[in-house]
C-alpha cells in the first residue's frame, strides 16, 4: 500500500530535516507537501487524505493540536513538540505518537516502528468497516491546550457560563446559554446559534468550551460545541464519519475523530 504524509512546522528548516530524515528511514513514504501554518495543514489533510501528518504543536493560526482536533478522516498523527515531560507523559498515556525536537534519528525510527504498527491497525478496522476513533484523545488534548496556553493543573476553573454577551449593529443581546443549540467557529468569530437568530462573538471555542457545563454541551469538533438539550441525533457516512443534527436545524454538524467516543453509548 502506497503511503503518504504531510509535515507541518511553522520553522521551514524543521520541516525540510523531518522530511530528509523520513526519506532516509522510510523511503516507500511519500511526503506531498509542507506547511507553515495550522490552517494550510487543515485544508492539505481535508484535501489530500494523507496516512500520515507530522504536526508542529506550536504553528500560527491553529496549532498542531487544534488541527488533530478537526480531523475526521482517516489520517494518522504525530506530535512534533519540544513540550516539557509534563507533555510527553500524556502523550504516552493515551499512546499517542510524538517526536521530540531536537530530532534524534534513534527517537524517530522507534516512532516510525509504532506509526506503522498503528497504520497496520487502522488498516485492519478499515477492513472490517470500523470506524476509527481515537477514544481518550480529546481530553488528553484539552489538557495540553490549556498548558500550552499558561494554564497548569491546578488551576481554579472559570465559573459556569450563564449568558453570551453578543453585539448586533447598536444592540447587545443577552443569549441565555440554555437557548443556544450550537457553537462554531467561523473564522475570526464564533456564530452563536439559536432558534430565532444567529449572533456573532470573538471569543474562540476553547475558552467557551471551559465555561460551560460540560454536561450540557459537548465539543465535538476543533470548531464546533453542541447543547445536548437540542440533539436530534447523529448520522454516519458511507465512509463513517458521524454527524450530528439539531433540532430544527436542516444543517448537520461533523463530529471528528476525537470525540466519535462520545456518542458510543448513543
Amino acid at each position: 500500500m502506497s503511503l503518504r504524509a504531510i509535515i507541518a512546522d511553522d520553522e521551514i528548516h524543521l520541516a525540510e530535516h523531518l522530511k530528509s530524515e523520513l526519506s532516509r528511514l522510510w523511503p516507500e513514504l511519500e511526503v506531498l507537501a509542507l506547511a507553515r501554518t495550522g490552517r494550510e495543514a487543515a485544508r492539505l489533510i481535508e484535501t489530500l487524505q494523507p496516512e500520515l501528518a507530522f504536526l508542529d504543536i506550536q504553528m500560527p493560526g491553529l496549532t498542531g493540536l487544534e488541527v488533530a482536533q478537526g480531523i475526521e478522516g482517516k489520517t494518522r498523527v504525530v506530535f512534533v513538540t519540544a513540550y516539557d515531560e509534563y507533555a510527553v507523559e500524556a502523550f504516552e498515556h493515551a499512546a499517542l505518537d510524538y517526536l521530540l525536537k531536537p530530532l534524534k534519528s534513534e527517537r524517530l525510527a522507534r516512532t516510525l516502528e509504532r506509526v506503522r504498527a498503528g497504520l497496520a491497525q487502522d488498516a485492519a478496522a478499515a477492513a472490517a468497516a470500523e470506524p476509527l476513533t481515537d477514544a481518550g484523545l480529546a481530553g488528553v488534548l484539552r489538557q495540553l491546550m490549556v498548558r500550552s496556553e499558561g494554564g497548569s493543573a491546578g488551576a481554579v476553573p472559570a465559573p459556569r457560563l450563564r449568558y453570551v454577551r453578543a453585539g448586533q449593529g447598536e444592540l447587545m443581546h443577552q443569549v441565555p446559554v440554555e437557548e443556544v443549540l450550537f457553537f462554531h467557529a467561523d473564522d475570526k468569530y464564533t456564530v452563536v446559534q439559536t432558534a430565532e437568530a444567529e449572533h456573532l462573538i470573538r471569543t474562540p471555542i476553547v475558552e467557551l468550551a471551559e465555561q460551560l457545563d460540560p454536561e450540557q454541551f459537548w465539543q465535538v469538533h476543533r470548531s464546533t460545541i453542541i447543547n445536548l438539550r437540542h440533539l436530534a441525533g447523529t448520522r454516519r457516512d458511507e465512509v463513517s464519519r458521524l454527524f450530528v443534527r439539531i433540532k430544527g436545524q436542516a444543517r448537520e454538524l461533523p463530529v471528528s475523530r476525537a470525540y466519535v467516543h462520545l456518542f458510543k453509548a448513543m
